[in-house]
């Protein structure tokens, strides 16, 4: 009995240190962006890439400072369709701001959500270039069109058309094509060669951000990655942190003719995705002032004079939305941060998908996962529920043994060990069930925490926030009382300083889970209440049958 109780204890220990922390992490202020390593050899701020001598067929050109001025200053066009608002700045055709229409700014209600920002919270931009002598780069001042433009009812695509200064006979044009309904943007640019001779440029495709988490949530020992990621065949998914590249121990994956580039956060991603089939060079790479700047080079055919070429990417930029981020590019739904418990949350938020798809509400979804969880887990609950309640029904016997042999520790749990074998109990059949548990419950907690449809998403009445706390902190407190009814359910410890502890234990979660998203606690509610309803029965039925035997 002593050894069942300091597992339950310990498990219970370490739930509470471990939940603990996540409510430290996930309350602290956002990490200050980082510094490049003194020293460092770093490129200047936005210092265009070179393409390799193994994807270069020849001698490149890398463009210098034509044309520059500061990004903040040069003029911007706005593009609006039914899901996004950019700004496009005259300064390389940059999508320099990006607002989200469908989700909300972080903490409020009335703002659209920023992914691409000009600096409000972030720095954070899709950039692309081209990369030869007298081609226009990220730098270049394009000519803008005269006024903003909107996607207008009956279309499908708006289109804008960026002009480039032409050069040493050569004219190029940035296309960005905006969909309805999608936050994929066409990128293109069609080079017209005038210049009397061939030329063989590339063309790279970036995105430079700060290394300032958005939404930082940390638990349980694994943090939301915020960083570059890649995605190869060969490879497969690849994350690289922002404190590998000051330190230059980044690696990213060597040449490929498929794959991606993304800049990953909490709940949002933006990702440059090639063409399949063409060979591509990536990199990433601190470039000055806490910004670090992540992509891929593409070549260009040689163009001979006179002719035209068009080279281009797919630009992802919008929430991590699971149904949909794997139709767009191979690989790209991995970009959902699960941490090390992948191999369950990914089924467990399909069911929740499942369910959702049936009741139309997340919150409903999450009880009905609870209930089907506890469902599969029956067997084992039912073994440890028993367990406990034959040991409360010899609590007795237990408590006569005490005081016969209090003093002869050996004695007593010799005749406690036969007392459990005569009565056909295993003193350690209720913790398996537990320890099962806790990676289904851990993982559970990520897919709340980590899927982005459940942020804003609403249960009902005061809880219109699931990744949220409960604004009037009803489910906490109702959480804590169904603790306390489990710990009243369960036999009492024999020691009487383990018996407090055991008692405090609600008293702890409750003012712990008073700062936790809402969808966590609901499944926290949900699962007591089930377990409640299960505990009684059982040991209704086996203090009855108790009673029955000893009339007999």
């Amino acid at each position: 009995m002593d050894q069942r109780r300091l597992i339950l204890f310990l498990v219970f220990s370490f739930a509470l240190v471990m939940l603990w922390d996540g409510w430290i992490k996930h309350n602290q202020p956002a990490p200050v962006a980082q510094q490049p390593v003194a020293g460092a050899a770093a490129p200047t701020d936005g210092a265009v890439p070179t393409p390799s001598a193994s994807l270069s067929p020849g001698q490149v050109a890398v463009p210098g400072e034509q044309q520059a001025s500061a990004a903040t200053a040069a003029a911007r066009v706005v593009v609006e369709t039914d899901l996004l608002r950019a700004e496009v700045s005259a300064q390389g055709g940059d999508i320099v701001r990006l607002e989200l229409k469908n989700h909300r700014a972080s903490g409020q209600s009335d703002n659209n959500f920023v992914l691409l920002d000009d600096g409000s919270r972030h720095q954070y931009a899709a950039q692309s270039g081209l990369i030869g002598e007298g081609l226009p780069t990220h730098k270049t001042l394009f000519e803008l069109p005269a006024s903003e433009l909107r996607l207008k009812d009956g279309e499908d695509r708006v289109e804008l058309r960026l002009q480039a200064p032409a050069q040493n006979g050569l004219r190029v044009t940035k296309v960005m094509s905006f969909h309805r309904g999608s936050y994929l943007i066409d990128v293109a640019y069609e080079i017209v060669n005038e210049s009397g001779q061939a030329v063989s440029p590339h063309a790279y495709f970036q995105l430079t951000r700060d290394g300032v988490a958005a939404e930082q949530v940390e638990a349980f020992g694994v943090h939301t990655f915020t960083g570059p990621a890649f995605f190869t065949e060969a490879g497969k998914f690849q994350k690289v942190d922002f404190e590998d590249l000051d330190s230059g121990k980044g690696k990213v994956p060597p040449p490929a003719s498929d794959g991606w580039v993304a800049m990953v956060q909490h709940y949002f991603v933006s990702a440059w995705l090639p063409e399949q089939g063409v060979q591509r060079e990536y990199f990433a790479r601190p470039i000055g002032g806490g910004l670090y700047s992540a992509g891929v080079i593409v070549p260009v055919s040689t163009i001979e004079p006179g002719a035209t070429a068009t080279i281009g990417s797919r630009l992802y930029s919008g929430p991590q939305e699971q149904d949909k981020l794997e139709g767009i590019a191979p690989g790209l739904d991995l970009v959902v941060d699960y941490g090390w418990l992948t191999v369950i949350a990914a089924p467990l938020f399909w069911v929740l998908s499942w369910f959702h798809s049936l009741t139309g509400n997340w919150g409903w979804a999450i009880i009905l996962v609870t209930v089907a969880i506890k469902l599969v887990f029956f067997p084992l609950s039912a073994a440890s529920y028993k367990s406990m309640a034959k040991m409360r029904v010899l609590g007795p016997r237990l408590q006569r043994m005490k005081e016969l042999y209090g003093n002869d520790k050996a004695k007593m749990q010799q005749e406690m060990m036969n007392l459990y074998r005569t009565e056909k109990i295993n003193p350690l059949g209720g913790c398996l069930p537990i320890l099962v548990q806790i990676p289904v419950f851990i993982a559970l907690y990520w897919v709340l925490l980590g899927s982005v449809e459940m942020r804003h998403a609403p249960w009902l009445g005061w809880i219109t926030d699931l990744s949220a706390k409960d604004p009037y902190f009803i489910l906490p407190i109702i959480m804590g009382a169904s603790m306390l009814v489990q710990m009243k359910l369960n036999p009492t410890p024999p020691d009487p300083i383990q018996a407090k502890v055991m008692m405090a234990m609600p008293i702890i979660f409750t003012f712990m889970f008073l700062w936790f998203p809402s969808g966590l606690v609901l499944y926290w509610v949900v699962n007591n209440l089930l377990s409640i309803a299960q505990q009684w029965q059982i040991t209704r039925m086996i203090e009855s049958g108790k009673a029955v035997g000893k009339s007999a």
